[in-house]
């Protein structure tokens, strides 16, 4: 089916004008439905969750499949130990962020220092075989230098900016879900619940629609139960979040276990002020969106603005000049 079909042979003009009119009011009609489509939040979840069940019971059941996985982990950690690279200051400071971007296993680590020595030479051999020996792209020398050692440094760089990115993310999905986790953290401290019965359900009640801050709570909870300081529970929680917000309700409940102010009343001011902030950053965006909106008119609202209006009289001009 054709559009210009339908018109006059001797009117290519008009067609060209009902064409791009046509193509503008699909687009527009496409972007209202991404706007107005309504995303369900527990989707991702629920399937993540399928998949995690998924994936136990296959290592339940073929427990010898991860004999290869194992020989390929003893290998990273006897090169890593071999340098003596866990043993540095930088080992400290990569465990943390790892921890920031969720990455808890013992072996993480291992696995990300391996990374850094091992992704420069493969990333080089890879750039290597593909310009040298394959000559999939021709270049001249000095073009073919500067390509390998380009993807040197980015196979050197590579772990530590994937590293950043999630660390970004997480921070960003943490910050979104604070509000909502102090609010119910007030709730059961009002409702006379201790500091680990309340952050235990608090991260049941949040495990569907903020899962990282729920697993950062139900951790914290254990370590209460577990460690000899409560402090060191709520140190290690402010350093596997390193986030403004989570620092300033650490230092409130360690207040709180100082000099023994309700812990209701303190959560209660801090969910004020989180409450503000939010509100806060909910009129900023909003005084953004005059500014955020204008490429968005100018490229979808005015071209079939101009088409409806000068259109018509495009049209009858095209016809009076045919006339002469």
């Amino acid at each position: 089916m054709n559009v210009f079909d339908y018109l006059p042979a001797d009117s290519p003009i008009e067609g060209y004008i009902v064409a791009m009119a046509a193509l503008t009011a699909l687009a527009n009609a496409y972007l209202v439905y991404r706007v107005m489509l309504v995303r369900d939040p527990l989707g991702p979840r629920l399937k993540a969750m399928k998949q995690r069940r998924e994936t136990l019971r296959a290592d339940l059941s073929a427990s010898r499949r991860r004999a290869p996985r194992d020989r390929s982990m003893g290998f990273m950690k006897d090169v890593v130990g071999r340098l003596n690279l866990l043993k540095t200051r930088e080992a400290k400071k990569a465990s943390d962020r790892l921890l920031q971007a969720g990455y808890r296993s013992p072996d993480a680590v291992t696995v990300y220092f391996f990374l850094k020595l091992a992704l420069p030479f493969a990333f080089g051999a890879s750039a290597l075989f593909a310009i040298y020996i394959v000559k999939l792209v021709e270049l001249e020398g000095m073009l073919r230098m500067l390509v390998c050692m380009g993807a040197v440094v980015i196979g050197a760089y590579g772990p530590e900016l994937y590293l950043k990115n999630a660390i970004s993310k997480r921070k960003a999905r943490l910050q979104k879900g604070l509000p909502d986790a102090l609010d119910l953290l007030v709730i059961c401290a009002e409702a006379g619940q201790s500091l680990d019965g309340a952050l235990t359900r608090v991260a049941r009640e949040l495990g569907h629609s903020f899962p990282d801050i729920s697993d950062e709570l139900a951790l914290t909870a254990m370590e209460l139960g577990l460690l000899p300081e409560r402090r060191e529970a709520l140190d290690n929680l402010n350093r596997r979040t390193d986030l403004p917000g989570i620092r300033g309700v650490v230092n409130t409940l360690l207040q709180t276990e100082k000099y023994g102010t309700p812990l209701a009343q303190s959560l209660r001011v801090l969910s004020g002020e989180f409450r503000n902030e939010r509100m806060m950053k909910a009129e900023e965006k909003a005084a953004r969106l005059p500014a955020t909106m204008t490429v968005p008119m100018i490229i979808f609202i005015l071209p079939p603005l101009f088409v409806v209006l000068i259109g018509p009289a495009v049209v009858r001009v095209i016809d009076l000049m045919k006339g002469f």
